[in-house]
């Protein structure tokens, strides 16, 4: 007996086997009778067993045909959801991508490039760029707006979440060009511990106390001049002389125009740069991919 049988075939004689009459098969499966009895033959001929008996009374199921509908009814259940799991991949592949940051991750030429192998690998999917407010440190991912976010480490609720590294960078002095300590090449974190910091709002949980460096200050409390949500109040609160802050190696451009500058800092641990994501939502196709796409560091070389 050849196992060589088409999901049309079963698809046919499952038909045949709920109606028992070949013409209403026939309308239901939107094909000619004469056409649908011609299948039928050719499978019980390959299956060397008749599974119809056929006479002037009608059509009844033979023990053959018994014997094979459950399992015709089960192959057919299979492949229609396979069939659905191919649709939802699919619509997987055209759907979007909602990536969260509180600052683009220029970082030469890493975004364009982490979009570039992405895309190559998943040509349908719109890739859309959500800017946040350093009010929310998880860029999108704790209210669910964001897929995956471009954030820093450490996250409140760190267990909800997982990540991949993107970058590491030391953490800088941004201050006003006039400060005293401007004219010094590299400056020890001792010599800030009096100084006014400008601090994340306090949303930001850990990530406000990582960029006012508590840990490097010994249980000493920082100093805050004053409060910023955004790389331009940041800048405008430098050039006013509220305060100095701490900035990574990768943002520091974005402060540094004219009347503010940046130095280097001993005493410091460096900073993590991430793509982050709901831990629950790890498993999802496009979600993977686009971390996948941020493991190539290539992109990172002359940062």
């Amino acid at each position: 007996m050849t196992t060589d049988v088409h999901a049309r075939d079963l698809r046919y004689f499952v038909a045949v086997a709920e109606e028992l009459h070949f013409t209403r098969a026939a309308e239901r499966l939107y094909v000619s009778q004469p056409a649908l009895s011609k299948q039928i033959r050719a499978l019980e001929r390959q299956l060397g067993a008749e599974l119809f008996r056929r006479d002037r009374h009608g059509v009844a199921l033979t023990g053959a045909g018994e014997a094979l509908l459950p399992h015709a009814r089960t192959v057919l259940a299979a492949w229609e959801a396979g069939a659905a799991a191919v649709e939802a991949a699919k619509a997987v592949q055209r759907s979007t991508l909602v990536v969260g940051m509180s600052t683009s991750p220029g970082r030469g030429g890493l975004l364009p490039a982490i979009r570039s192998r992405f895309t190559a690998k998943h040509p349908e999917t719109k890739v859309r760029l959500r800017q946040v407010s350093w009010d929310d440190p998880t860029a999108g991912l704790a209210d669910g707006t964001a897929d995956v976010a471009f954030v820093w480490l450490p996250l409140p609720d760190e267990e909800r979440y997982a990540w991949t590294v993107v970058a590491e960078e030391p953490r800088l002095l941004a201050l006003p060009e006039s400060h005293p300590l401007a004219t010094r090449r590299e400056i020890d974190f001792a010599d800030l511990l009096d100084e006014p910091f400008l601090a994340l709002p306090e949303s930001a949980g850990p990530l406000r106390d990582h960029w006012l460096a508590l840990d490097a200050r010994a249980g000493r409390p920082a100093r805050i001049g004053a409060e910023i949500s955004g790389a331009e109040e940041t800048y405008e609160a430098l050039v006013a002389g509220l305060g100095i802050c701490l900035v990574a190696e990768g943002n520091a451009p974005l402060l540094t125009r004219g009347g503010v500058t940046v130095r280097p800092v001993r005493g410091l641990s460096p900073s993590r740069y991430v793509l982050a994501w709901r831990r629950e939502e790890g498993h999802r196709p496009l979600v993977r991919a686009y971390a996948e796409a941020c493991k190539d560091p290539a992109p990172l070389r002359g940062a």
